[in-house]
Order: structure tokens, then sequence, then C-alpha cells
């Protein structure tokens, strides 16, 4: 808590640093400036402009519409009321077209004692310096400060995307805008909206009405029992079904909804006010069953049916099944004016086309190899009918398998399968990059998931993709995806988004040198302020100053932080979870016994955060061992590659032993991907008496023993999850074993260790 209230001192010092002169008021410390994403350039000068309600916006004839917008921006967000400025007059605020700048988002802005104006290379451009200004302008303010700068601004990649699935669970137009208000605010310039899928049809199509008739609605499914079990265990009202979107037929209760198409064009519309193009996907030829259920005759056997993983596809066997496809895209072409739609075509089960006369037919006429061959003509048919009606295709990567075409776009999501982005980009392809382990938003945020997308630079994310400069400048950016699964509401989406999304703002829009993330810690520290008075959900980010386990000799002082400082902090030490009521934390705990403690973090509207526990377990030091057999010890640690598909660590000693590896450190060989069971063992050397830290990270389960203690329980399948222990050590050798599994094909494993004092870093030197 420290570091939040020295903070948020600095904060209040920067506000209270004005001085009363006999002339009046004068501003000698402009207020700081707190951007995301980082602008490329910031001069800052002495002084503040001030801006008034009654104050006009004058604009350039062709930016009409884009000062329209930023008048009512201006009311809904800091209650300035301001006017337009006769034409041909310079305003208060000053919209303007002419920088020269190769990218269309270039912009600069300036602040001085003669008001602010805003310079774009295009209109879009001036859109992005709108986002700007509306992070410097003070919240619902009418006599607004703000400080003298001078910006310019581009950039880094065109492709700055979020993708909100409303499939799984519906969400209403007003929300659907505010989630593009966030985007805008955070310079997100792409909504990849994925309309269609199993659970549920969201667009109307004129020609085939029963898709949102018997499409858009169903039954309660197994993901809404999930949320609704979640909602009760958890008491989190944000897991509940919406019931404005339940509605009773012939006795049973339907859960759904769709959009008409003038709702789809007025949505289209608001986004585009904002600088944001919107991407749909109708997702062919598999996840289709919202269409089956009015149109079953799309399908091979003229049912609606489930496979092994994933539903029964489309035929593109019948011609009639095409016909029906591209009827259905034709319509969505005339909603969505960008060039680029989402063609989808991932997770296609085929077992059907292999036992389809129609799709064998197809096989044999365009002598295709397999069912495979026949995805890929599919999605080449469907490009000719894209390009047909100037559009151009982007589908998962999973297209690349089949071949791409000079203009197909891929979005790639599949960590485990690496080679889609280097064979894309070689061919000259453009990629937009959505890790499924690093940037799904879907999954549960874990406690160093922030940084690690801020950090993260996309161009080499896979060391093995070795990509060349010009294949770096395929990738056209990246996008965040927020599949709804276990997401049916607005508040869980945002719980969910954010502060992630922030993060991927930064990795797309700035250049890495002028990225810091201490900084950036500061800068979404102010964000919170915005989200706190709008009523914008956002998950609290993980309390720090304790480990999973934290291990003591004699006495530990518990010093709890957190990163924001509008957050109190409450903890119990009697195993219960925290409350409102509980003990607030203001100042470091002394423990000098074996406890359990739980701190939780509360939002000023009482909103709790997640529950954090630390164990706190006081140990003698662990005596140093001594070697086998030194002389014949060997240098790196042993891995034993078990063939194993299982769930839990403790099941991959018995299972049969395929390799023996030496490696360097705990990671997974680059030729290993298929399913696997890893157990690392050897010795590491201790160099003085002491507590040290351990930090063990995986995707999907591990456990870490030490000298035959387990320290770190990382056990089960889940996404990747850090977790931290420590162990009090005598110097001299230790015993290290570390056991692991993926059942995803696409895991990883990782040790990280620190003597007292110092930092973790990735743990080496071993001997077996």
């Amino acid at each position: 808590m420290q570091r939040s209230r020295s903070f948020l001192r600095m904060v209040l010092a920067l506000a209270s640093a004005w001085t009363v002169t006999a002339c009046g008021t004068q501003e000698v410390t402009p207020p700081a400036v707190h951007i995301i994403p980082q602008p490329a350039s910031i001069t800052t000068g002495q002084g503040v402009f001030k801006l008034k309600s009654g104050m006009t916006i004058a604009a350039d004839s062709s930016l009409e519409r884009v000062a329209d917008y930023l008048d009512q921006t201006l009311r809904n967000t800091s209650a300035l009321q301001m006017e337009r400025a006769e034409a041909g007059e310079a305003g208060n605020i000053n919209l303007r077209l002419g920088l020269d700048h190769p990218s269309r988002e270039a912009y600069t802005l300036t602040v001085d004692a003669d008001g602010i104006t805003i310079q774009g290379a295009t209109p879009r451009g001036v859109q992005m310096g709108i986002a700007t200004l509306r992070q410097l302008i003070p919240l619902d303010s009418r006599d607004s400060r703000i400080p003298y700068v001078t910006i310019s601004d581009a950039p880094r990649f065109e492709w700055r995307g979020a993708l909100l699935d409303v499939s799984r669970h519906f969400y209403t137009p007003e929300q659907v805008k505010r989630f593009l208000d966030l985007m805008a605010r955070y310079k997100l310039n792409k909504f990849h909206w994925h309309l269609t899928d199993d659970q549920g049809w969201r667009i109307e199509i004129k020609q085939y009405p029963l898709l949102t008739e018997r499409g858009a609605w169903r039954k309660l499914n197994s993901q809404d029992s999930t949320c609704l079990e979640m909602a009760a265990r958890e008491e989190n009202p944000d897991m509940l079904l919406p019931q404005e979107l339940m509605r009773v037929v012939d006795g049973d209760t339907l859960y759904g909804g769709y959009y008409t198409q003038q709702e789809i064009r007025d949505i289209v519309a608001y986004a585009a006010e904002r600088g944001i193009d919107v991407i749909p996907e109708l997702d062919m030829p598999g996840h289709l069953m919202g269409a089956q259920q009015g149109y079953p005759w799309i399908t091979c056997t003229g049912e609606s049916s489930w496979g092994k993983s994933f539903s029964s596809p489309l035929c593109p066997g019948k011609d009639s099944a095409l016909m029906f496809v591209k009827n259905v895209y034709s319509e969505v072409f005339s909603l969505f004016p960008y060039r680029y739609v989402h063609l989808g075509a991932d997770e296609v089960e085929k077992t059907n086309w292999k036992q389809c006369p129609d799709c064998q037919a197809r096989i044999k006429k365009y002598d295709l190899k397999d069912e495979n061959g026949l995805q890929a003509w599919f999605v080449h048919d469907m490009e000719r009918h894209f390009n047909a009606n100037g559009k151009q295709l982007i589908g998962w990567d999973e297209i690349v398998e089949g071949g791409l075409s000079p203009t197909a776009t891929i979005t790639w999501w599949r960590d485990w399968a690496p080679t889609a982005v280097p064979t894309a980009t070689a061919q000259g392809n453009q990629v937009i990059l959505c890790p499924d382990f690093l940037l799904y938003l879907d999954f549960i945020e874990q406690p160093n998931d922030l940084r690690r997308i801020y950090e993260t630079e996309p161009t080499t994310y896979r060391a093995d993709w070795n990509l060349t400069p010009e294949q770096q400048r395929n990738i056209w950016g990246v996008q965040a995806n927020i599949w709804c699964e276990r997401i049916p509401s607005e508040r869980r989406m945002q719980y969910q988004a954010l502060p992630r999304l922030l993060a991927l703002s930064e990795m797309g829009w700035s250049r890495p040198e002028v990225k810091s993330w201490e900084d950036f810690e500061q800068r979404f520290a102010v964000q919170v302020d915005y989200f706190d008075r709008h009523g914008i959900n956002y998950r609290i980010p993980t309390l720090t100053g304790f480990n999973d386990l934290n291990v003591f000799v004699d006495t530990a002082i518990v010093e709890v932080k957190s990163l924001l400082p509008n957050i109190t902090i409450r903890y119990t030490t009697d195993g219960t979870t925290p409350t409102a009521e509980s003990a607030v934390y203001q100042e470091p705990l002394t423990v000098t016994e074996s406890r359990t403690l739980q701190f939780r973090p509360f939002r000023p509207d009482g909103t709790a955060g997640e529950t954090q526990k630390a164990e706190y377990r006081k140990e003698p030091l662990s005596a140093a061992r001594t070697l086998p057999d030194e002389e014949e010890m060997e240098t790196g640690i042993r891995m034993m590659y078990h063939e194993f598909k299982g769930r839990r660590c403790e099941e991959i000693a018995d299972a049969k032993v395929v390799r023996r590896y030496t490696l360097d450190s705990i990671t997974i060989p680059s030729r290993i991907h298929e399913w696997l069971g890893l157990i690392y063992s050897g010795w590491f050397e201790v160099p003085t008496d002491g507590v040290y830290t351990f930090a063990l990270t995986s995707n999907d389960g591990s456990r870490l023993w030490i000298d035959d203690q387990l320290i770190i329980d990382n056990d089960g399948p889940h996404s990747e999850i850090r977790k931290t222990g420590q162990r009090a050590l005598a110097k001299g050798w230790h015993e290290v074993r570390v056991e692991y599994f993926d059942m995803n094909n696409g895991g990883m494993v990782s040790l990280q260790w620190a003597p007292p004092g110092e930092a973790l870093r990735t743990m080496t030197g071993f001997m077996h």
C-alpha cells in the first residue's frame, strides 16, 4: 500500500501546486500528462490553457462530422458545452487537415495560449488526436485546465483490434456502442464483430428470416449453466444471464437476441465517427449450427448434429449450400463499408464430408487431395465471391493449410501452430496476431498477464519465427479476442477486458523506444478515475508484496502493495474471505508464527476484487545435501519425456518414458509438440544461507519440489499461470524436481529463482 499512497501524494502535490499572485491566479506547475497509448513525441510547456463552456470549435469543411463527435464526447465526459465557430473564424479548439505524414492516422496536437489545435493527415488522424485530447481534459469539469503541450504522433501498427463474440451471449446495441467508446478512447481502430456461431445467429438476413427467428434464440445450454453455477459459487451477479434477453415461447424459456439491419448500420456509423472500422465475421464452413436451426438442408445429412469435437459443418459439395452462404454474405457486404470481411474457417469437423457423395464428387471434380483440400477449395471459392463484391477476405490461420491467395489475410490465434506466421509472411500475406495464450481476454487474468502483454514484442513473439525485415512488415497488427462462453454480461466483459485492453493499445500504437512498464503503471493508475466515474467495471490488478508461500526463520514483515491509489485493502487471519467489514490493511504486519493471511482489494464503489491467499510458514534452514558422486555428475538438468495424456502431475511418473534430455534450464525442447508429461530432476548450489524465492510458470499443470518438499503446486489443466513460493536453504547443494504436463499441444513451463534481496531470474547451473 505504501507505493500507491506515495503515488497518490504525488498526484495531490501536483494538483496543489497553484500559486496566487497579486494579479490573480497563475498556474506555475501544469497538470501531469498521462496518455495511453504513449505518444511518439511529447513536449510539455509551462502554463495551461483554460477550456470553458461556451468556447468554440472550428473545423475544416470536411471535418464537420468529426467536430460533431468532439462536441458530443466533451458534453458526455467532461460537462463542457461547446459552441461552433463562425465559418472562416478560428476557434478555441481547431480541427485541421494538411499534416504531411505517410500514416493516415498521424496527427499533431498543440495546446498553447491561443488554444488547442489538432491537425491530421486525414480525418482519421484528427479522430486519433481527439482521443488524446479526451485524456488531457479533466473529467466532469466546466472549467478545464489543460497543460501546454506539443504532441506529434502516429501508430506503429495499422491494425489495432478487439474482437467481441456476441453469439455465445448477446450484447445490445447500446452495450456494443459503449464498447466502441472504450476502444476509441485508447485508439483501437478495428472492431472484429463475431456475429454467428453454433450458439446463436445475431444478424438479420432478409432473404433467410429463419436465421434469426430460430437461430437467434435458444434454450439454456451447458455454457449458460456454467455461468449460473459460477454466479452462485462466487456470489457474483455479473455472471447471471440478463433477464431482458429472455422470452417465453410455447411454454419454453428462450434466451438470445439479434441486430436488425438498421441497428447494424447505426452501429457501423457510430464506430466510423470514432475512427473505428467494423469487420463482420459469419463463421463458415464450421461453427454454423446457428444457421442450421432454420435451414438444416445446408449440411451433408440434412440434419443439425455434433461430430467428435465440433458441430456438423456446411456441405461444400452442394451447390444449393454454396449459394445459400453467398447470398447471406452478399447482404452482409451491403451493411459494412470497410473492405475487409472475416470468413472464420476454423475448427471444421470434416467427418461428414468423408461419407458425403456430394463432397466426394466435388473432391474428384477438382482433383483435390482430400477433405482438407475441400476446405481450402471452399475458402478460395468464397474469396472469389468476396473479391467480386469489392471485399477482401480474412480467415483464421487454419486457411494457411490449403494455400493462400495473394490477397488473403490471416488472423493467427493458434500458439501451438507457429509456422502459419512465417509461412504467410514469406508469401507476402498480411498477418494479424492474436495468440490465444496471450491475447484471449476470456481467459481469467493472471498476476503477470498485464505486464506480459505490455512487454511482448509482436514481431518476435516466437523466437523460432526468425522473420526477415520484409516479413516483419507483413505483420499488420495485433488484436485481443473476447470470447463470451463464460461472459454473460456487459460488466463481466468489461472486467475481462480491463486493464489488459490498455496494454494491448500500447502494444499496437507505441514504438518500443517510448515504452516503459513503470511509466505505464502510473499512467494506468490515473485512468481508473475515468472508469470509476463512468461505471465501467475493471479488474483490480493483483496485489503484490508477498508470495503464495512465504517462508521465514524468525520473523516476517508483510508489506502489501497495490498498483492503484483508489483501492482499500482488507484482510483476515482466520481463514475466512475478507468482506467490506474486515480489517483494513494500513501498515506492514509482523508475523512471528506460521499462519495464513487473506487479502482482498475494494474499489471506491465497494466492488470487491479477487481474494489472495498468502501462507506464511516458519521453518528452519533446510540442510545442504551431499552429491551422490560428484565426479560422475554432469552439468545441466535431466528431463524425462513421458507418453502422457492425463490431467494431474502425480500421474506422470507412471507413464511410459519416451526420451531423455539434458537441458540448461526448465524448458520444453522445440522439437516436442504433442501431448506430453515431463519430469525434471537435478541439483543446484545455494551460495549462502537464506530464504530463496522460486517462481514456476506453466500452461498446463506443474509442481516444484525442493529437497523432497512441495514448494509450488500449480497443478491441473489451465492457461498460463505463475505461482511463487519460498524455502529456507542452507549453503550447499539441494535437490530440485519439477513435474509438468501439457494437454493442448502448445504449452510452456519455466522456473525462476532469487536469492534473498535479489530479483527473479531464470534458474540455471544445474547438475545431474
